[in-house]
């Protein structure tokens, strides 16, 4: 077994995912969204010499420490991807289809939510950014500051699931008329200014930042693409494992694995079902959620769900 000098950071329900991964010494695994590698050293701890890791991430930051841990361990293998991208990885490495276990840890990390320059976080005053990677596509700020208050408004309930919503959008566009909205204060603050703080709740602004990540990012297109090209990337008996923290993302991975785990329903019924429609995924437990002792040691964990899937065929 060799070292892996990863970062201190403790991933939620860290145990209970690379458990249900069920590592064997020289199988060949995948961490879809490497963020500062806690799951991949524990991981790595399991595996054998005759093991590999194949690593991927959309975040530079996340990458690079990756490849610094990469140079001391030649079982692990990073690049920096969207895991929407995980066929084309696999298949430049010649893994695809012999793949032992995969692991989708979603959502923003809590090193990007720390960073105050990448504008994750409401918390924190920092350039209104929100992109997994700052070199690709449009930030937030920019999209905040020419979208119509029509497409505003329906990223805001789709992706947020906020109810206000049309008072937000439209105090957004009033507001960008006199100043552009540049800043993740700027922008809480205006949030808070509509929507009305409840006693011990969440944080008025938490929903617009969620729903304009989301977009900004396009994770939940990058989420159908990944479980889909997961599967294919499994041998028979390969397990898929996902960690979601909220509704939409959950939503997602449990119609998924669902779906896949049951005949086709336009098929059910003939008297020979062909191999194609049959189930190609089974469950193996019911979802797992955090205990006490792991919220209070990381609210984080809170609203995390973990769903376990094992390929059949």
């Amino acid at each position: 077994m060799q070292g892996c000098g990863v970062s201190s950071h403790v991933p939620v329900l860290l145990e209970d995912a690379v458990d249900q991964l069920q590592v064997v010494a020289d199988g060949i695994y995948v961490d879809g969204t490497f963020g500062r590698g806690g799951h991949a050293g524990e991981i790595l701890q399991r595996l054998g010499s005759d093991g590999r890791l194949f690593a991927l991430d959309r975040d530079p930051d996340a990458v690079n420490a990756g490849r610094i841990l990469a140079d001391s361990d030649p079982r692990l293998v990073i690049e920096q991807r969207n895991f929407g991208q995980l066929r084309e990885f696999l298949e430049g490495h010649d893994v695809f289809g012999r793949v032992s276990g995969v692991l989708f840890d979603l959502g923003v990390s809590s090193p990007q939510l720390d960073d105050q320059h990448r504008g994750f976080s409401f918390r924190l005053e920092g350039s209104l950014d929100m992109r997994m990677n700052p070199a690709e596509g449009q930030s937030a700020a920019d999209w905040l500051n020419s979208a119509t208050e029509a497409s505003i408004r329906k990223v805001l309930f789709q992706f947020g699931e906020e109810r206000a919503a049309p008072r937000i959008a439209r105090e957004i566009c009033q507001r960008r008329t006199e100043q552009p909205i540049r800043t993740t204060g700027q922008l809480a603050a205006l949030v808070e200014g509509v929507v009305r703080r409840k006693p011990g709740g969440k944080h008025p602004a938490t929903k617009t930042f969620q729903a304009i990540r989301i977009y900004i990012n396009r994770e939940l297109e990058a989420i159908e693409q990944g479980l889909g090209q997961a599967i294919d990337a499994l041998h028979t008996g390969g397990r898929l494992v996902v960690i979601s923290f909220h509704s939409l993302e959950d939503r997602i991975v449990k119609r998924f694995m669902r779906d896949h785990a049951r005949i086709d329903p336009a098929l059910s019924r003939l008297p020979q079902v062909p191999e194609s429609a049959l189930p190609r995924l089974q469950l193996p437990l019911r979802a797992i959620r955090p205990d006490e002792n792991e919220i209070e040691k990381n609210p984080r964990a809170r609203s995390a769900t973990l769903r376990v899937a094992e390929r059949l065929r």
